[in-house]
């Protein structure tokens, strides 16, 4: 169903600012696109319909001045705003004031987004839910006393965690006592530098577990739906950089249970729009809520190309208040799609940006090969913001035959001018762990280590 006479202003920027602005424009949506100074050239300015800058380089002053989004928004006469993921999209104040001055937010109501983004809150309503939770403490702990007793009391290693935590940062993992009064305030003031609050929670750590999500859809009709599971445990320092669906390591039971414990997440809270629900998976395959996250997510591509859901287009279509045309029994999983977060950065150099200027970018094509970007020749990439160039992204009839896709597609991918992290993504993918489906959470850790070693072989030989 197409949606007229309405426009969408886009608070974000690089790819998924693209993403939201090609997903309007098929809706029929006029579209509004804001930038800094430093990102004047970028592709999505180039792509909207219009374009307004709302301040200078640093992100504080540009995507997440929450006036100036609002004023742009109200100048140029949008009706809705589209968060994407990163800066404003989990800030329910900045939601708040989108609901006050009369606009509508593509995404859940400021109060579901506070009570979920407070991660203590959320295990309390996952636990109402009959969802299980890891082990840990029943709310916000502020003493580091009461700290140890509970972590005495669960047993270590347990997580130090930022209730407002996010994107891999605000997490210590301890071990003793002692480590615990070094560790403590430490993680409570980056998480106040992180997310402005300092407010943290003990959790028990599992040991090389695998990371696994469920996106949901919600409309404001009480319809719900799961659209199955990401397996997203490739990552380091709790950052995602390859995520596939569905997961291998899970069997058609827990996959029902799981999707299902999703669904009375999102329904215990009234949840609208899109989001994702996070769990770890033991080596028992028993699973546990970690987090919800309010927003669509960055490797959303993966459950698109297995359903055949349009996730973005579902968002906007839902926050113009349209009942979602997709019952449970259609969503159906067809193929496996493997997902490759493709970066501005040095892997043999503790992942260190790499902005520069784009000399030459080749994109590999075919059929069910995808790249999501903002980039093109002599594109500037500044060095203010996230590293991430784009999200490389295949689909065949099996994961065997997704792997082979994805080297092929990742051969054939060329970007020059900047370091990227093709090649290290292309040696995982090689991988016999990854080949047989069977890592965790802990691989990239020791992946890199071995990585390090033979580089460094190489160096001194």
């Amino acid at each position: 169903m197409e949606i007229t006479q309405n426009k969408l202003l886009i608070a974000n920027r690089g790819e998924i600012a693209v993403r939201i602005i090609r997903a309007a424009k098929e809706l029929g949506i006029r579209t509004v696109a804001v930038y800094s100074t430093a990102d004047a050239d970028s592709l999505h300015v180039q792509l909207a319909d219009e374009a307004i800058c709302v301040g200078t380089e640093k992100s504080k002053d540009s995507y997440l001045n929450i006036n100036n989004i609002l004023s742009a928004a109200i100048s140029t006469g949008c009706n809705a705003i589209h968060p994407g993921y990163g800066f404003l999209a989990e800030n329910d104040k900045f939601i708040e004031q989108v609901e006050e001055i009369g606009l509508k937010f593509v995404g859940p109501r400021a109060e579901v987004v506070r009570k979920l983004g407070d991660k203590a809150e959320a295990r309390k309503i996952a636990k109402s839910s009959n969802v299980p939770i890891v082990e840990g403490s029943d709310g916000v702990v502020t003493d580091v006393n009461e700290g140890i007793k509970i972590a005495n009391k669960i047993g270590y290693p347990v997580m130090i965690k930022a209730v407002s935590g996010g994107g891999g940062r605000g997490i210590s993992v301890v071990y003793s006592n002692k480590e615990f009064l070094a560790v403590f305030e430490k993680t409570s003031q980056e998480a106040e530098i992180s997310f402005g609050n300092k407010a943290v929670y003990i959790e028990k750590f599992i040991a090389k577990p695998r990371h696994i999500e469920v996106q949901i859809l919600a409309d404001n009709h009480g319809n719900y739906i799961h659209l199955y599971e990401r397996d997203c445990s490739i990552q380091r320092r709790n950052q995602k950089m390859i995520e596939e669906a569905p997961s291998s390591e899970i069997n058609d039971l827990v996959r029902r249970r799981i999707g299902l414990a999703s669904l009375r997440i999102a329904k215990k809270v009234g949840y609208t729009n899109a989001g994702t629900i996070e769990f770890i998976l033991d080596k028992d395959d028993k699973f546990y809520f970690i987090e919800m996250n309010t927003r669509i997510q960055v490797e959303h591509p993966v459950t698109e190309m297995i359903t055949g859901i349009d996730l973005v287009k579902e968002q906007i279509r839902i926050a113009y208040d349209n009942k979602l045309n997709i019952k449970q029994r259609d969503v159906k999983i067809v193929g496996h799609a493997i997902e490759c977060r493709i970066n501005a950065e040095d892997p043999l150099n503790n992942f260190r940006p790499s902005p520069g200027e784009i000399k030459r970018i080749l994109v590999p094509g075919g059929m069910g090969v995808r790249f999501d970007s903002f980039i093109y020749p002599n594109y500037h990439i500044p060095p203010y913001y996230d590293s991430m160039l784009g999200k490389l992204i295949v689909v065949a009839p099996t994961r065997r035959e997704a792997i082979r896709k994805m080297r092929v597609a990742l051969e054939q991918l060329v970007i020059e001018g900047v370091q990227t992290n093709i090649e290290y993504q292309y040696m995982i993918i090689h991988h016999p762990e990854f080949i047989k489906g069977k890592y965790d959470t802990s691989f990239i850790a020791k992946f890199h280590a071995l990585v390090m070693e033979e580089n460094n072989a190489e160096v001194t030989e």
